[in-house]
């Protein structure tokens, strides 16, 4: 035993009191064996326990968020159990720059401006010089569609149609939908299903079952089909503030239009995957690059 406490002092001597600590710990697990056993264990065998932190463990671990699976083929809620949550995905960083930025590129990104004046050749005549160039004593011009003449064209004036498309930063897009879900997650905005089956087709189930569950005025469904099932999407055409959207259509401005998201357990477990995937590209100094119309 001195020959383990030896040893362990030599190659730990800048930790002197935790070897006294480990030290202590192992000869009273020995002195247990013995008495017990009536036999010594091995030394090799000894397990090593130390209680010393190195680092704040609590600082740097992201707990978990976990969530009840409910069901919506009852008005009333039946908790089908509990679903954790991915922390990088549904307990990011809310950024509400990156909320703002993705609201504005896809209210801007199908806003064409139609604004258009005509310039000095769109305008009708104006093919002659309306004086001589010389002898009257008048400023030389060549026609009354110049854009000093006060019914003449507009020079750099609107031209349409100008197209307002633009691409903000890949990652800005993939920190926009994390910033938009753990932002309903924290705001009791986000709720799981286990799949969209309802019983009936009738729109005033929905309507009931949305005063049942105080998920709000709209709500926003999404599943990993583009197909629903057809009772819920007969229930829901006639309803205009309801809608059902596949993952691949999910995007920051439908979530922060719409006041509940209800996911399906798939379709939450799909969003984890491509978002962790997307995260976490060894090609991330590519897709950073400037966007053009030629990239896929």
């Amino acid at each position: 035993m001195s020959l383990i406490i030896k040893n362990l002092s030599t190659k730990f001597q800048r930790y002197p009191c935790q070897i006294s600590k480990l030290c202590t710990v192992v000869e009273s697990q020995v002195q247990s064996e013995t008495t017990n056993n009536n036999t010594l264990i091995p030394t090799n065998d000894l397990p090593i326990i130390s209680n010393v932190k190195y680092y704040d463990e609590e600082s740097l671990y992201i707990k978990k968020r976990q969530v009840w699976i409910d069901n919506i083929d009852t008005i009333q809620t039946k908790k089908l159990g509990i679903m954790t949550l991915h922390p990088e995905i549904f307990a990011a960083r809310p950024r509400v720059d990156l909320l703002w930025s993705n609201v504005r590129w896809q209210r801007m990104y199908k806003f064409v401006n139609f604004a258009h004046v005509k310039n000095r050749a769109e305008l009708k005549g104006g093919g002659r010089k309306p004086w001589p160039q010389k002898g009257l004593g008048r400023a030389r011009h060549g026609s009354i569609n110049s854009p000093l003449f006060k019914h003449g064209g507009k020079a750099h004036g609107p031209r349409s149609p100008a197209t307002h498309f633009y691409m903000p930063p890949f990652y800005d897009r993939v920190l926009g939908l994390t910033s938009a879900l753990s932002v309903k997650l924290a705001q009791d905005d986000l709720y799981i299903v286990k799949d969209l089956e309802i019983p009936t087709n009738n729109p005033e189930y929905i309507e009931s079952l949305l005063e049942e569950r105080y998920w709000g005025p709209s709500v926003l469904f999404v599943d990993t089909e583009d197909i629903m099932p057809e009772n819920i999407t007969i229930a829901t055409d006639t309803i205009f503030h309801i809608n059902l959207m596949p993952v691949y259509g999910l995007n920051v401005y439908s979530m922060l239009k719409h006041n509940t998201l209800v996911l399906t357990q798939r379709a939450a477990r799909q969003i984890e995957d491509k978002l962790l995937h997307h995260l976490h590209r060894p090609d991330n100094k590519q897709l950073m690059s400037k966007f053009t119309l030629s990239k896929k």
